[in-house]
């Protein structure tokens, strides 16, 4: 079995097994593609020595990157072997180079409030303005419920009922997840929800008479410009970053770890975990002030000067 096939078939396995999303699939398939011309087409039949031959090739590159690249060469291994299709697992002995992980980028309160403003500034100058109302739709959702720029822009139009405060998306590998809906959010959806064809699946339908829907592209767009109008550097925000605004403001509020992995559709909790990292100093804050001993402490350091 070439390569190609064994790929196509490891692939197929992910999509069908293990619910793996467009994104990632294909991910897997550029690295793994890559990893076999390397090898001139015997990734398949690779041992250990040709391995080790490839974590060299990918030595210069991005811990994170070879990272990937590794992991996605031992499941493939790996697979192999379960399927029967070779009768050993040398991708067992890869080492996968350790990535640090980098804290997300979030956005203060200030800065939240800020955009806002901005907004609210717009919808006052052009109140019944088509483009505004979608805006508004975005930025509410997007910073209020949490969600990842290909379910926002991909929500089907009837996804926001009125009076309901929450909606069910399709999320990472077909995974449906529950999140809240404001009513503040509710109305801004609603209002541009009448402007939306009744004919059209997607409550942000693409322009110019498209079929599809909005691209994360123009939604990062968009964000950025709104961000330039409230005094923001754009560098500083795109979509994903209100998602991480969202989950860290809500640990700063005090809301549950496991509340929030619920919200941002995480499988794993050490995904949330690092959000914690980006509100250290509201957790630092409610230990000095809410713990038993906080007060003796500040007291001794005082007597002590």
């Amino acid at each position: 079995m070439s390569d190609r096939q064994a790929i196509a078939l490891f692939l197929d396995h992910l999509a069908s097994e293990r619910g793996a999303a467009k994104n990632t699939l294909l991910a897997y398939g550029r690295d793994l593609a890559q990893a076999s011309d390397w090898l001139g087409g015997q990734l398949a039949a690779a041992d250990a020595a040709a391995l080790a031959q490839l974590a060299r090739h990918w030595a210069p590159l991005a811990r994170a990157s070879a990272a990937r690249k590794a992991s996605a060469v031992r499941q493939f291994l790996a697979f192999l072997m379960a399927d029967g299709l070779r009768g050993d697992d040398p991708g067992r002995d890869l080492a996968l180079p350790q990535s640090a992980r980098p804290l997300p980028k979030s956005l203060g309160s200030g800065d939240v409030e800020r955009l806002f403003a901005a907004l609210a500034e717009r919808q006052a100058a052009r109140p019944d303005d088509p483009a505004v109302l979608r805006l508004s739709a975005l930025f509410e959702l997007l910073y209020g419920s949490g969600l990842r720029a290909s379910e926002l822009v991909s929500l089907p139009r009837g996804a926001v009922r009125a009076g309901r405060g929450h909606m069910v998306i399709l999320g990472k590998g077909n995974k449906e997840r529950l999140v809240p809906v404001s009513r503040r959010a509710e109305a801004a959806v609603l209002a541009w929800a009448a402007h939306v064809p009744e004919s059209s699946k997607h409550l942000f339908p693409a322009g110019r008479g498209g079929t599809g829907h909005l691209t994360r592209l123009r939604l990062w767009q968009l964000v950025k410009a709104l961000a330039a109008d409230a005094g923001i550097p754009p560098a500083r925000i795109s979509p994903h970053v209100l998602r991480h605004a969202f989950a860290t403001h809500l640990l700063e509020g005090g809301a549950d770890l496991r509340a929030v992995q619920m919200l941002l559709g995480h499988a794993d909790i050490a995904t949330t975990q690092i959000y914690t990292h980006v509100a250290a100093a509201a957790l630092v804050e409610l230990v000095n002030s809410r713990h038993p001993l906080a007060d003796g402490v500040a007291k001794r350091g005082e007597s002590a000067q």
